[in-house]
């Protein structure tokens, strides 16, 4: 399983297992990113088996997010920064307004 990871690590045509492991490799270093790696693509196996579906990853709209959605979802972060600051008395509607 450990060569399977290396291998769908280094792989560009689906990026999947490659971006997952950047993010892992930057907290837990790089053998135990690759551990993780393989653990993940034995549960998928595992559960492909059992249930008879399709590889088909609930987080992999996070990594294929199209450009339109990261500026929306920045945008949404921002408007619920600003009615935070504002509940909370750090800035004033009328700060906001203004500028």
């Amino acid at each position: 399983m450990v060569q399977v990871a290396h291998a769908a690590v280094k792989s560009d045509k689906a990026p999947y297992y490659k971006i997952k492991y950047e993010r892992l490799y930057k907290r837990r270093g790089k053998k135990r990113a690759i551990i993780a790696i393989a653990r993940m693509i034995l549960t998928a196996v595992y559960n492909m088996f059992v249930t008879g579906e399709e590889w088909n990853p609930s987080d992999l709209y996070k990594i294929y997010m199209p450009q339109e959605m990261l500026e929306k979802q920045k945008e949404k972060a921002i408007k619920q920064a600003v009615k935070l600051l504002i509940s909370n008395g750090v800035i004033k509607a009328a700060d906001i307004s203004a500028a």
